[in-house]
């Protein structure tokens, strides 16, 4: 007789093994496995709770009869009626009347299911993998004093069976909102990307807008301006030395515009492409400065520019363009050498000088170098700036994924 009780016992462990393999969730579980946990031990209402990773919450699955400790979130472990199992204070709780059992009614204990279902006999095992408790399994009886410590054991070997399901569970479900989480995140910062994208095509189109309205109404009236007052200094009756100042002034103030003009409304960039409009900027800086600076431009980019979308050549162009003008203006070199590279993930392009460097952080003014940061996080670039070694000097390096070049 006590063999065949044994082989019974045996035959509904066995049955709960095989009804848990391809069981993909909680509820899943749990509703699978009642009926030959109820051949072990008896029950009106079963339940699993389950620790959340951070080890402050907890969330309850059940079978059976229905409570309010399923419905709700994840609620704090602090308020569950078996605090003290969860924690570890106790191996296990056997009540015959858990109705009146103060060990499950404490100030702020969320137990009120117990004594709105009368779940007076009640009998909780910790769940546990590889020595920590990740949450517990409960048996619940209408009648009072059901439970012996018998039951104890034999609901401890179920638990043995179902903590490594339970826990594998627990990590994919943790992942899952995990990526989730990281999904959203990611998503929303595409829409704050292409959102600012769009933002910055409309301000460059407007840009160029101003610039070509400079070139054609206000430095076309000015260039009349300064052709009328050259022909004053040629009459007798003007002194020309009063007038000489104004009009070198005023040449000055085209030669400025002009150059405003060039830089709102890049047309070598879109007439001959990145490669060239950097060659042409980098040749008239160097010119402009009056400064002996030698300077290449390197192209080995092969087709990687070719047919590269707009608003990328154009931020190219802008951070490669901001990075010269610090070079010239700030780090006095005496060489600068741009290099356009094709690599194994898109493409490189490295502006390197072997100037002053960086210096101090505190040093470091303006926002030249936050405008190209943020310029090469618009087209999905990655940014770098630094100093060569243990050199003098500066690179600056942006890196641009293959599939940002086409399309944004």
């Amino acid at each position: 007789m006590l063999n065949g009780t044994r082989s019974a016992l045996f035959d509904h462990y066995l049955g709960i093994s095989r009804l848990l393999a391809g069981q993909l969730d909680f509820n899943a579980i749990i509703q699978a496995v009642a009926v030959e946990i109820g051949h072990i031990i008896p029950h009106d209402h079963l339940d699993v709770c389950i620790k959340m990773l951070d080890g402050k919450y907890h969330i309850a699955y059940e079978s059976g009869l229905e409570t309010a400790w399923s419905q709700q979130p994840p609620a704090l472990l602090t308020g569950s009626p078996i605090r003290s199992l969860l924690s570890g204070e106790v191996d296990y709780l056997l009540s015959g009347n858990a109705c009146s059992d103060p060990r499950f009614h404490f100030e702020g204990a969320f137990s009120s299911p117990i004594i709105a279902l009368a779940l007076r006999s009640r009998l909780h095992v910790p769940l546990r993998v590889q020595g920590d408790i990740i949450g517990a399994l409960s048996c619940s009886s209408h009648q009072p004093d059901h439970y012996t410590v018998e039951d104890v054991e034999n609901a401890r070997s179920i638990a043995d069976l179902l903590a490594p399901y339970f826990f594998a569970l627990r990590a994919a479900e943790q992942a899952k909102r995990s990526a989730v989480v990281e999904t959203e995140a990611r998503a929303r910062e595409e829409g704050l990307r292409l959102g600012a994208l769009k933002l910055t095509e409309a301000l460059e189109a407007e840009r160029q807008r101003i610039g070509m309205d400079l070139h054609d109404q206000t430095l076309a009236d000015l260039t009349r301006l300064a052709r009328r007052m050259e022909r004053l200094t040629h009459l007798p009756d003007v002194p020309g030395e009063s007038l000489e100042p104004l009009f070198r002034s005023l040449q000055h103030s085209m030669h400025d515009l002009r150059q405003i003009i060039e830089e709102a409304k890049p047309s070598v960039l879109q007439l001959f492409g990145v490669a060239q409009a950097i060659e042409n900027h980098l040749d008239r800086s160097v010119r402009e400065s009056g400064s002996a600076i030698t300077f290449r431009v390197i192209d080995e980019s092969q087709d990687q520019l070719d047919g590269i979308d707009e608003t990328v050549a154009t931020a190219l162009f802008r951070i490669v363009q901001e990075a010269i003008n610090n070079a010239v203006r700030h780090g006095q070199p005496s060489e600068i050498l741009v290099v356009l590279q094709n690599c194994s993930t898109g493409l490189s392009v490295a502006v390197t000088d072997d100037g002053l460097g960086l210096g101090e952080p505190c040093e470091q003014v303006g926002h030249g170098i936050d405008n190209m940061r943020t310029r090469a996080r618009l087209i999905g670039g990655r940014f770098e700036i630094g100093s060569i070694g243990s050199k003098s000097g500066t690179c600056v390096k942006l890196s641009l994924p293959r599939h940002t070049l086409k399309t944004v």
